[in-house]
């Protein structure tokens, strides 16, 4: 189109726009995630303003004629007319957004079909007549066009009947097309993820229930009034009151003084009993007969809506409807509605607020468990107290969340680095930072996490050596045979000669088969304590003999094996031991050899 190289003037705008259009997108992409969730809140936004409209008629009390707020209605106007604009561009991304084949939805999530012929012929036969529906601006057209051609004749009634048709009708299709995104759910998952999102929703879908049955009642009521001033006229035969009662702008009256009956309609007493008390049976219209002549937008609106808030609230138990149908009609509907609301989004408020106090609930029956247990195995008081604060603590440490549940069901390279995240600190322990990351990946695979309170014994003299103990937080005591004592904090690790005894005690045969070599079980020569409350993660003795056996080649290297010996406290203590035993029986040897000499 630029250079002139594209022939006929359709080609050349296709090949000047074809580089703007976007390809074909996946639905779980991010950007498209992002859109979602602007175009949700302009859907939130675009039905608050369509009952707005209603609020663009009132009535002059004095004039006994019903006016149209023109400066307003500008206003709303281009509101609308933007809300209109991104539900159009939501539109034309439907043709371009790939959708999952229902037939595919058999087994998995379904495959994504990107074809754009396929993507724009699922998109015209399924909602597109719909959306096309919603996003005409048809309150535009009655406001702008219909409208200023019919003012002076009847033109606040016209703008009364069309403007209720025009937005009823397209609004019923627009909360059908918007109320499941507003659910927060989509093709592609959900759209609020956050707990405080969707009660932030919840609780906007309340305030715009309360929002448009307020219009509707407003609306409602000026039709009662518009009725009853019809009726005055009907009554009183001055032969132009029905051009009277449609003030249009409601700021030329030029065409009305001419006319003496002007002043006679005005003097009404039929008209002027509209809004008093008892001229006409307006049911639960009553209050809205003043608001209607109210001149503030703000007041009109403001009282309506703490109206509608109070009618859903109450079931609309406080209203007693006249005999007029319609209006019976809008209170059961507005009972319906109440209770829907009460079922459905009071009831997800209620549990979105019981949430947040959820575990301290269930910290609270599990104590109330943990006492009835005590009581009923009639433990003494100091296994109480013990009880008591290793419940607590370890409710402090994980939060009542099992981390093994909440990540079985994700993908084996995700929870791998998940791990990694989660244990970085076995690299702290000084024992695996000469391993590669296949072992402490097997590792980090076995590992379960432990709590223990100050006191606690994790290994004592003549007890098996079960699991090997890694230290995250807090601090421990080990104490020897010999009565020394070696300090154990973060970082450190107890119960490493589990590893060496695992090595030593195993063995493959010429099938490739592991055996077993027969034996004790390793026996502890050492007391290890807690001095603080202590949080740790655990290695069982059966999940390092399966290490042992996948990497025994790695493990038994001396490398390791010297870095096991010269950082273990329990093998650093048994060294020492080991020395000066060595050194005692020299110097015995040596005493003797100088006793047993010609000189002595």
């Amino acid at each position: 189109m630029l250079y002139g190289d594209a022939k006929g003037w359709a080609k050349r705008t296709c090949s000047f726009l074809h580089p703007y259009i976007p390809g074909v997108m996946n639905p779980h992409a991010k950007i498209v995630q992002k859109w979602n969730k602007f175009f949700v809140i302009s859907c939130l936004f675009a039905v608050f303003i369509d009952p707005m409209f209603f609020f663009l008629l009132y009535v002059q009390q004095g004039n006994k004629c019903i006016v149209l707020n023109w400066p307003m209605t500008t206003t709303i106007v281009i509101l609308r007319s933007i809300t209109d604009i991104v539900y159009l561009i939501h539109i034309l991304l439907q043709f371009r957004l790939a959708y999952v084949a229902p037939e595919s939805r058999v087994v998995g999530a379904g495959d994504l079909v990107d074809n754009p012929k396929k993507i724009a012929i699922n998109y015209l036969s399924g909602y597109f007549v719909l959306d096309f529906f919603v996003v005409l601006p048809l309150p535009q057209i009655i406001i702008l066009l219909v409208l200023p051609k019919s003012i002076g004749s009847s033109g606040a009634n016209y703008a009364k009947n069309l403007l209720r048709a025009a937005i009823l009708l397209q609004y019923i299709p627009r909360l059908y097309r918007f109320l499941p995104l507003l659910a927060g759910q989509s093709p592609s998952g959900f759209i609020f993820e956050s707990a405080w999102a969707n009660f932030v929703i919840n609780l906007l879908t309340f305030v715009l229930s309360s929002h448009v049955v307020g219009s509707c009642w407003y609306l409602f009521g000026l039709q009662r009034v518009n009725q009853c001033l019809r009726d005055a006229c009907r009554s009183s035969n001055i032969a132009r009151c029905t051009e009277f009662i449609d003030c249009g702008h409601g700021t030329d009256y030029r065409k009305f003084r001419s006319d003496t009956t002007w002043g006679q309609w005005k003097n009404n007493s039929d008209a002027a009993a509209c809004f008093t008390n008892g001229g006409f049976d307006y049911g639960i219209y009553e209050q809205a007969v003043n608001l209607t002549a109210e001149g503030s937008v703000v007041t009109r609106y403001v009282y309506s809506l703490f109206w509608g808030f109070q009618q859903i609230s109450t079931l609309a138990g406080n209203q007693i409807p006249s005999y007029f149908v319609w209006e019976v009609i809008f209170t059961m509907a507005i009972i319906g509605m109440g209770l829907l609301l009460f079922a459905l989004l009071i009831g997800n408020m209620q549990n979105f607020l019981q949430s947040l106090d959820r575990r301290r609930l269930e910290m609270s029956l599990r104590r109330r468990d943990v006492e009835q247990w005590m009581s009923h195995r009639r433990l003494p008081e100091e296994l109480r107290r013990r009880v008591r604060e290793a419940e607590r603590y370890n409710w402090a440490a994980t939060r009542g969340v099992n981390e093994e549940m909440l990540l079985e069901n994700l993908p084996e390279d995700l929870l791998r680095d998940i791990r990694r995240h989660l244990f970085n600190f076995i690299k702290k322990v000084r024992i695996f930072a000469l391993l590669d990351e296949p072992i402490i990946d097997a590792i980090c695979e076995r590992l379960r996490q432990k709590t223990y309170i100050a006191g606690s014994k994790v290994l004592y003299r003549g007890g098996l050596v079960d699991k090997m103990v890694f230290i995250i937080r807090g601090k421990m005591e080990s104490i020897g045979e010999d009565g020394n004592v070696a300090s154990l904090s973060e970082g450190d690790a107890c119960g490493e000669e589990l590893l060496t005894w695992c090595l030593e005690h195993s063995s493959i045969n010429r099938d490739g088969k592991k055996i077993r070599i027969p034996g004790h079980r390793l026996l502890s020569n050492r007391l290890v304590r807690c001095l603080t409350n202590v949080e740790a993660f655990i290695l069982r003795a059966a999940d390092l003999e399966e290490v042992t056996n996948l990497f025994a080649r790695f493990l038994r290297s001396p490398r390791v094996q010297g870095a096991i010996r010269y950082e273990s406290p329990y093998w650093r203590g048994l060294a020492a031991r080991r020395i000066q035993v060595a050194w005692r029986y020299r110097k015995k040897r040596q005493s003797r050899s100088d006793s047993s000499s010609p000189q002595h």
